[in-house]
C-alpha cells in the first residue's frame, strides 16, 4: 500500500474502527474526481519535492472581511481586491478573506452553504480574482453549521443525509465537564416532527454542532476541503476546530480524534495539493494551541497536523507588555517557545476580527495582573466577553477592542503616545518568527465601532467596522490624520521587512536578556554570517543603552551594526526614544 493510503487507512481505522476500508474508498472517490477536474500545480507559495510547504520573509499577509470596504457601485469583494493592489500590491503576499459563503449569525461562522458566495459580496469569479494574485484564505468553518442550512432542515424532517449529521443529547445529561468558549447553553431544543430535541451547540443557539462520529460528514467537508482548492485557495484555516470531536464524560476539547482528523486533513492536502498550508485555530492556553503542531511525534518523524497555527498567546501579552511598560513576562514566554522544524510555522498577529483572547494567559500571566488589564481595556472603551466554567461561574474570555483603542495609554491612563505604542506593537509582531498578518482595521488604525455594537447586540462588532471607501481613501490621502500616519508608517515595515532575510520565518530567533523597559530579538545568523537585531523601547520615556544588560550591550559591542532603515541611522552611544524602534543588521 502506498505511504498515502496507509497513513489515510490508519487515521480512518482510528476514528471509524472496522469501517476504515469501506470508507477510504469514498474518500479516494473524491480524490481521484479533484484530480481528475483540476490537477494541481503549485502557485503562490512553494512546494518542495516532499509535498512540505516553504515560506520566506515575502509573506505578509492581510486578514479582512469581504464587505470591510465597501462602494455602493461595486461588489464588496471586488472592492477589496482592488483596495489590496492599489494600496498594498506587493508589500502582502497572502489575504484572509473571513467567511463568503451565505449565513445566519456571528458575521459569516454560521454558514448556510459552504460552496456558495453570499451574493452581497459577489459571487467564486471574485474569489478567484484575488487568489489570481495572493495567497487566498479561506475558513472551512467544519464545527457546526447554520440551523438555516439544508443539513438541519433534512434534521428536522427526518430526511438524509442531515438527518444523521447532528448530536442528540439527553437533557438531563451531566455535560459540566464540557470546556466552553460561551455562556451560552451548551444543548438547544430544538422542534422536531419525532418531537423537541436537545442538539449540542458549542458556541451559539444557531450554531449547531456537527457529528463527525459519523464518517458522512467527513467524508462531507473532504469534499468542500477539495472544492475549496479548485477555487484557488491556498490555505485552509480549520475554524474552532480544537472542539470537533465530543465524547460524554469528557472536556470534548482537543480529544485524539480531533487531532486524527487535522491529521488526516494534513495528509489529504499534502497529497494532492503541495504547498497548501493547514492553520488551525484555538483561542486556547499556549501549550494546548502548539499541540495541533504535532511536534509530539519527533524525533521519529515529521510533524503530521497543522502546518501553522495561530500565535494566539502574543496578542495579550503584548497589550500587557505596552501598557505595563515591562518586557520580563514577554520575554519569558518568547524563550521557552519551542525550536520549530522547517515545516512548521507561527502565525503571528495582534488583532482579528475576533476580540484579544485571555485564555492564552492562562499559566503566564497572574490573575491580578489580567484583571488589571482587563480594566484598563474597560477604560480604553472596550468589552469583556465571558465562557462558563464546569461549577456554574463565568471568567473572561476575550477583550472586544480596536487595536489602536486599546494602545491609547498605559496603566496610567491615556497619554500622547497613542501612535508611537501602536507602531512599536505591530513592529515586535512583524519581527518575530512566523509569518505576519495585519487586521484590515490594525492597517487603518480604526476606532472603536461603539455604534457597530448597539445595531448587532454583539460585542465583537465594535472591531468589525465597514469602511466606505471614498471615506477610507480620504483618511489614507491626508497627512494629518491618524489613519494616514498608521498606514504609511506600516507600509514602511512591510516593505523592509519583506526585502530582510533574516525575517525569513525558518530563521533562529534569540531573545537576549534585558532590562524590563526593553525588548531585544535577535534573527539569524543566516548561512552567510547576516544576522539583525531588532530593539523596542516598551516605555513611554528615553531609554539610555547602557541600561540594557550585559547580554545586549555584549551584541551591540560584539559586531558593527547599521539601521535596516537609511532615513534613520544608528547611533549607538544614543538612547531610545519612546516607544523607538529600531531594526539593525550585521554581516560580521
Amino acid at each position: 500500500m502506498p505511504p498515502f493510503e496507509q497513513a489515510v487507512h490508519g487515521y480512518l481505522s482510528h476514528l471509524y474502527g472496522p469501517r476504515a476500508c469501506e470508507i477510504q474508498r469514498r474518500l479516494n472517490q473524491h480524490i481521484t474526481h479533484f484530480l481528475s477536474l483540476a490537477p494541481f500545480s503549485s502557485t503562490g507559495i512553494d512546494a518542495q519535492s516532499n509535498n512540505a510547504p516553504s515560506w520566506s520573509e515575502k509573506d505578509q499577509w492581510v486578514i479582512s472581511y469581504g464587505d470591510s470596504i465597501i462602494d455602493e457601485d461595486l461588489p464588496p469583494l471586488a472592492v477589496l481586491s482592488d483596495f489590496l493592489q492599489a494600496r498594498l500590491g506587493e508589500r502582502i503576499s497572502g489575504v484572509h478573506v473571513l467567511p463568503f459563503f451565505p449565513w445566519s449569525s456571528d458575521d459569516g461562522f454560521s454558514v448556510i452553504h459552504y460552496r456558495e458566495v453570499n451574493t452581497d459580496l459577489g459571487d467564486w469569479s471574485h474569489i478567484r480574482e484575488l487568489a489570481s494574485h495572493y495567497d487566498l484564505m479561506a475558513d472551512l468553518v467544519l464545527n457546526h453549521v447554520s440551523r438555516e442550512s439544508l443539513w438541519c432542515v433534512d434534521y428536522l424532517s427526518g430526511s438524509l443525509p442531515g438527518r444523521d449529521y447532528f448530536i442528540e443529547v439527553d437533557p438531563s445529561t451531566d455535560v459540566t465537564q464540557v470546556v466552553r468558549p460561551r455562556s451560552s447553553p451548551l444543548l438547544v431544543p430544538i422542534s422536531t416532527r419525532r418531537g423537541t430535541r436537545y442538539l449540542w451547540a458549542t458556541f451559539s443557539e444557531d450554531q449547531l454542532d456537527l457529528n463527525f462520529e459519523n464518517p458522512d460528514v467527513l467524508l462531507e467537508f473532504v469534499g468542500i476541503l477539495l472544492f475549496y482548492l479548485e477555487q484557488g485557495t491556498r490555505i485552509v484555516r480549520l475554524d474552532a476546530v480544537a472542539f470537533l470531536w465530543k465524547r460524554l464524560g469528557t472536556s470534548c476539547i482537543h480529544l485524539p480524534e480531533t487531532h486524527t482528523v487535522v491529521r488526516l486533513l494534513r495528509a489529504i492536502v499534502d497529497h494532492v495539493a503541495p504547498g497548501t498550508l493547514l492553520i488551525t485555530e484555538t483561542n486556547v492556553p499556549h501549550q494546548e494551541n502548539i499541540s495541533y503542531f504535532g511536534l509530539e511525534r519527533l524525533p521519529e518523524g515529521e510533524p503530521d497536523e497543522a502546518h501553522m497555527v495561530y500565535q494566539f498567546a502574543l496578542p495579550p501579552l503584548l497589550l500587557h507588555t505596552l501598557t505595563r511598560g515591562e518586557t520580563h513576562t514577554l520575554q519569558a514566554w518568547l524563550t521557552s517557545l519551542p525550536i520549530l522544524p522547517d515545516h512548521c510555522t507561527y502565525l503571528n498577529f495582534t488583532a482579528s476580527h475576533d476580540g484579544i483572547g485571555v485564555r492564552p494567559l492562562e499559566g503566564l500571566l497572574p490573575d491580578h495582573e489580567r484583571d488589571a488589564l482587563l480594566e484598563l481595556m474597560h477604560r480604553f472603551g472596550g468589552f469583556v466577553s465571558m465562557r462558563s466554567n464546569p461549577d456554574g461561574s463565568d471568567t473572561p474570555y476575550e477583550i472586544n477592542i480596536t487595536w489602536f483603542e486599546a494602545m491609547r495609554g498605559t496603566r496610567r491612563g491615556p497619554d500622547p503616545w497613542q501612535i508611537a505604542r501602536f507602531i512599536c506593537s505591530q513592529a515586535i509582531m512583524l519581527s518575530l518568527q512566523g509569518i505576519p498578518a495585519l487586521y484590515i482595521h490594525t492597517l487603518t488604525g480604526t476606532l472603536n465601532d461603539v455604534e457597530g455594537v448597539e445595531r448587532s447586540g454583539r460585542l465583537r462588532s465594535i472591531n468589525r467596522r465597514r469602511w466606505q471607501r471614498s471615506e477610507l481613501d480620504l483618511l489614507l490621502d491626508s497627512p494629518s490624520t491618524p489613519t494616514h500616519d498608521v498606514f504609511h508608517t506600516l507600509n514602511r515595515l512591510l516593505d523592509q521587512r519583506r526585502q530582510e532575510p533574516c525575517f525569513h520565518p525558518n530563521a533562529a530567533q534569540w531573545v537576549l536578556a534585558s532590562a524590563p523597559e526593553l525588548l531585544a530579538v535577535e534573527r539569524g545568523p543566516l548561512a552567510d554570517g547576516r544576522r539583525l537585531l531588532a530593539l523596542y523601547n516598551v516605555t513611554d520615556t528615553p531609554f539610555a543603552l547602557g541600561n540594557s544588560g550585559e547580554a545586549v550591550i555584549q551584541a551591540l559591542d560584539r559586531h558593527t551594526w547599521q539601521a535596516l532603515d537609511p532615513d534613520n541611522p544608528w547611533n549607538a552611544e544614543g538612547a531610545l526614544s519612546p516607544y523607538a524602534v529600531r531594526w539593525l543588521v550585521t554581516y560580521s
